[in-house]
């Protein structure tokens, strides 16, 4: 593909590097609908600033020029004028949105990470990457590190509260090392491979359960004898696995808040008893669909602040070249990698 030409107000990045991602696997297998393919995945990447017209500064007003490592918030062309933006005050459900890496076609340019160079339109919102961070931190959490972000806002964590987070991709590790931040009083976690449950413990998890050597049984009396007999007051599922929310919701306390946060695609239908799941368990259920703007704006803050107690560049597993892509998904899709980079 050609060099964009470049229009007022839009930026050409030089690609570091581009996450591959369980979106990415979904959309390799045509499970997303509305995807116009052929597209150019990546939707989380970072970039060295080769070339701007007429951009003087990021986001959040620091200066900007060629040179600069950034990384930017890949939705994009929300209208700010219907009902989900002007009333509901939620953009990310804005029929209008677009996103890098999955609503472009390929044939409207250099709008995926997975290229040598990422064409940034007018208005897309890039954050400058602050002294101190380095881009392995960003990266290494990916969009997992703004929907784990996301999710633990969602859930409304109170100081002290027991949090349990189901799912031990970069969704999860980055949940649990947000909700560590915002005061979880204990923080468990269900999942696997042990690999991923190691890197949970050193983001400050303090008991894992792997998903494949105790059962269901065994972690509910496990779980119930660490909280007083009650359950975790926040469930937080990231497995992407339908049946996760049963058990999400049969270990969840009376009262407690349950976030959805993993089922970015349609993985199948489970068995739901209203009285006994959500009524008489008095459960708050909520869905978190990705991040909007704030969400990155924020999760960027603390990870600067906090970037000694949040190793999130260990998450990453291994680097791909683009000829590489296809081993790259494969190795995602069989958990032999926790974070895989393309690296053009």
């Amino acid at each position: 593909m050609d060099d964009p030409e470049l229009e007022p107000g839009s930026i050409l990045l030089e690609t570091l590097a581009s996450e591959v991602c369980g979106t990415d696997v979904h959309l390799f297998h045509g499970q997303l609908a509305g995807v116009p393919y052929p597209i150019i995945p990546g939707h989380v990447s970072v970039g060295r600033v080769e070339e701007v017209r007429d951009v003087t500064t990021d986001a959040l007003g620091n200066p900007l020029e060629p040179g600069d490592v950034v990384t930017f918030y890949d939705v994009h062309e929300t209208c700010w004028s219907c009902y989900h933006c002007l009333v509901a005050r939620q953009p990310n459900r804005c029929p209008h949105r677009r996103v890098y890496g999955i609503t472009y076609s390929a044939r409207e340019g250099l709008l995926g990470g997975w290229a040598e160079k990422i064409y940034l339109k007018p208005g897309v919102k890039v954050f400058r990457i602050p002294p101190g961070l380095s881009a392995d931190k960003i990266i290494g959490g990916g969009c997992g590190l703004f929907t784990g972000f996301a999710a633990v806002d969602r859930s409304e964590l109170s100081l002290g509260d027991s949090v349990l987070v189901q799912g031990a991709g970069p969704v999860g590790l980055s949940a649990a090392a947000f909700a560590g931040l915002g005061g979880a009083g204990s923080l468990f976690m269900i999942g696997a491979p042990e690999s991923r449950l190691e890197l949970a413990r050193t983001l400050g998890v303090d008991r894992v359960f792997h998903l494949h050597e105790t059962t269901p049984g065994e972690r509910k009396e496990r779980i119930l004898e660490l909280t007083g007999g009650r359950g975790p007051d926040v469930v937080i599922e990231a497995a992407g696995q339908a049946d996760a929310v049963p058990e999400g919701l049969d270990l969840l306390r009376d009262g407690g808040t349950y976030v959805v946060v993993g089922h970015y695609s349609d993985v199948g239908e489970v068995p739901l008893n209203p009285h006994v799941d959500v009524n008489r368990k008095h459960a708050r259920i909520l869905g978190q669909w990705g991040t909007d703007f704030h969400h990155l704006a924020r999760a960027l803050t603390l990870l600067a602040r906090h970037r000694d107690v949040l190793p999130l560049e260990r998450i990453i597993g291994k680097r791909y070249g683009l000829e590489a892509a296809n081993e790259a998904l494969a190795d995602v899709e069989d958990l032999r990698v926790t974070k895989a980079l393309i690296t053009p």
